[in-house]
């Protein structure tokens, strides 16, 4: 129950910032069209891309769009804080409350996620449906298990922000460090390009990265591109690195907290 308060509350605080929120659909919905129509370019000249076709190509684009800020595609997403309060220290206090630190910050971060889904991923991703050809499935299986597999991204890109947020406790500044995590992920989440696009072995290596359960499978389970044991897969795979990670997470976490030194005092 107390892991649920803290999801709900910090649902409700991200719920508070309204203009913030009218700002992320605006920029969301721009961006999607800059990336649509380079899209439709793109696939005009390589039909069939990674084995995409147009309409599925351009609703990769919107499914981005729609899990851009619910799965920290651009880092950030509440660990600021968290790299904050080491930095000043105040993350003494946090490890004092009758509370277990990551199973806190998961818990803030679904739901952080959840109103970001409902909140700045509908918007953009209804626009992209109305205005560009889409191949949306008609099953609600399909889109259940879309869901799933969203959720999964969410907790992956929670326990890389977490392992990125933890290096505050050996660095002076994590801004570094959150900056190179970033574009890595931007990259390799396919956030600039389908991972499907990539030939050879390098198409191979980036798929089986962690950042890949971020945007690329829920996408692919949204198109249909996994099918029967392919989707038991592609959320088994998804399942993996949430378990590694969060692990590491916790490895981090326990070396780190030995002995708590507040920087500058």
């Amino acid at each position: 129950m107390l892991y649920a308060a803290v999801a709900a509350g910090s649902f409700r605080r991200y719920a508070t910032y309204r203009i913030a929120t009218a700002s992320g659909v605006f920029t969301n919905t721009v961006f999607g069209f800059i990336l649509a129509y380079t899209y439709t370019a793109l696939w005009t000249e390589r039909p069939h891309l990674g084995g995409y076709d147009l309409p599925q190509a351009l609703t990769f684009v919107w499914t981005g769009q729609a899990l851009l800020a619910a799965t920290g595609l651009l880092i950030g997403g509440g660990m600021d804080e968290l790299q904050e309060r080491i930095r000043s220290g105040d993350i003494a206090v946090d490890l004092y409350r009758p509370a277990d630190l990551q199973l806190w910050w998961l818990a803030a971060d679904l739901g952080r996620a959840g109103f970001q889904l409902l909140g700045r991923g509908l918007v953009p991703m209804a626009v992209g449906t109305l205005v560009f050809p889409s191949a949306l499935p008609a099953s609600p299986v399909t889109w259940l298990l879309f869901l799933v597999s969203v959720a999964l991204g969410v907790v992956v890109g929670f326990a890389l922000r977490y392992l990125v947020a933890l290096t505050s406790f050996w660095l002076l500044d994590g801004a570094g460090v959150g900056m190179v995590a970033g574009l890595m992920c931007l990259f390799f989440s396919g956030m600039v390009l389908p991972l499907n696009v990539f030939p050879g072995g390098f198409g191979e290596a980036v798929r089986l990265l962690p950042w890949s359960s971020m945007l690329q499978v829920p996408a692919d389970v949204l198109l249909g591109v996994h099918e029967g044991p392919g989707v038991a897969r592609a959320l088994a795979f998804q399942a993996g690195w949430a378990v590694a990670l969060l692990a590491a997470g916790r490895l981090a976490q326990s070396v780190a907290t030995r002995k708590v030194v507040v920087q500058g005092g």
